[in-house]
């Protein structure tokens, strides 16, 4: 099966490779190497999402593609290889997806070193890659055009991004997805009295949908209990329910006590240094390894997203400061602001990471376990949000009428 896997120049080459692979696995596991402990599989209507969980880090990677062979019955694929990885015999029947886009994942032992991640692929347009960290696993994101007949009557392709929808510009505002951060066996920050994130952010969370619903949105929620979830589920359920804005809801923390105050982030690549300390602690990694994150978002096309991503943060902040202290006068502002988040970069949506106070600091800590306080910043945020779907009409409305 390896010889199926490796690239090859002549079928001679193929059949090596194919004769060496039970001397291969017959040889004594090397020392050292990490084991795959899971491969799992999302299909969508314009994308589909292979996920490969490690016991270790692989470091920095590349996906290569291979054009079909129709003599030797290959179809187009893509091709990665983890680095100090251990699969032996565990996946070597692989994965079929068949979903239109995909027809299957197979993975296999490539050299003692080395395993092989094989996508064939039914169709193809663009791919993304994600190196990410707490459990250790690789992302692949395959978009393509799953559903020819998906373009409708006067839309012409080019209004389409690569993943199928509408561009954001001409995107009806309707369903919002909310993410509270954090929850099950990660309980997030822990502040003053024991205070627990992961509590915070489901309160506030849903104090927000509920304003939403009532403007007329409709709503989303990737947990609505103490659950666990992957940074990648949370955006499988966004991309799933073809979500237009994504609010990932979190509650800050530091080792200063004093430190205090509400912050808004959109994704960026650029960054203001404060950011990579919170950026670091979401997404469940150490600040050096953010700058990886750096360097691979800087490789994709994230500028179209940044660019409203950044209007909708300022939208909330220009209703949640101003609302709230009408009310408690002592809450800092610490702006709107743009940091590497894993979970916001993983959304194809315009999309923002509130941080509503800091767990750590007594004043905000008080403030997050009061009822009142929660009902006050929901009833602001879902204003913001209201105020963005308005904006975005009235463009759409001018650029109609000219």
């Amino acid at each position: 099966m390896i010889g199926a896997f490796a690239r090859s120049s002549t079928a001679r080459r193929a059949l090596v490779l194919v004769l060496f692979l039970p001397m291969l696995l017959a040889v004594k596991r090397p020392a050292g190497l990490g084991d795959v402990a899971d491969v799992r599989t999302w299909s969508h209507d314009d994308y589909t999402r292979v996920v490969v969980e490690m016991t270790r880090p692989v470091g920095e990677i590349d996906v290569k593609r291979l054009t079909a062979n129709r003599k030797a019955g290959r179809p187009d694929r893509l091709y990665l290889d983890l680095p100090k990885i251990w699969v032996g015999r565990d996946f070597e029947e692989g994965i079929p997806i068949g979903d239109g886009l995909l027809r299957g994942v197979r993975l296999g032992q490539n050299t003692l070193t080395t395993s092989r991640l094989v996508i064939d692929l039914e169709r193809y347009a663009r791919h993304r890659l994600l190196v990410l960290r707490s459990p250790h696993r690789v992302v692949i994101d395959v978009y393509g055009d799953r559903k020819r007949s998906d373009v409708g009557i006067g839309e012409s392709r080019t209004q389409r991004t690569p993943n199928g929808r509408l561009s954001i510009p001409l995107r009806r505002i309707q369903t919002v997805v909310i993410d509270p951060g954090h929850g099950g066996k990660d309980p997030g920050a822990i502040g003053v009295g024991g205070l627990r994130e992961k509590n915070v952010n489901l309160r506030l969370s849903k104090m927000i949908g509920q304003r939403l619903e009532k403007q007329g949105f409709d709503v989303v929620y990737t947990r609505k209990d103490d659950r666990y979830l992957s940074l990648e589920e949370r955006t499988v359920m966004a991309e799933a329910a073809k979500g237009d804005l994504f609010v990932s809801v979190h509650a800050n923390a530091s080792t200063r006590r004093a430190t205090r105050g509400i912050e808004i982030y959109s994704l960026d690549e650029n960054h203001e240094r404060h950011s990579l300390d919170v950026a670091a602690r979401e997404n469940g990694v150490s600040r050096s390894e953010v700058d990886s994150l750096q360097r691979a978002m800087a490789k994709l096309h994230v500028h179209e997203n940044s660019e409203h991503s950044v209007a909708l943060a300022n939208a909330v902040h220009g209703q949640l400061l101003p609302g709230l202290r009408k009310k408690y006068k002592s809450v800092p502002d610490l702006g709107v602001k743009k940091g590497p988040f894993y979970v916001l970069f993983l959304s194809s949506m315009p999309a923002i990471l509130l941080e509503s106070g800091f767990l750590t600091n007594k004043y905000d800590a008080r403030l997050l376990r009061s009822e009142s306080y929660l009902r006050s910043m929901a009833d602001h945020i879902a204003q913001g949000l209201t105020d963005y779907r308005q904006r975005g009409r009235q463009i759409a409305s001018s650029g109609a009428a000219q």
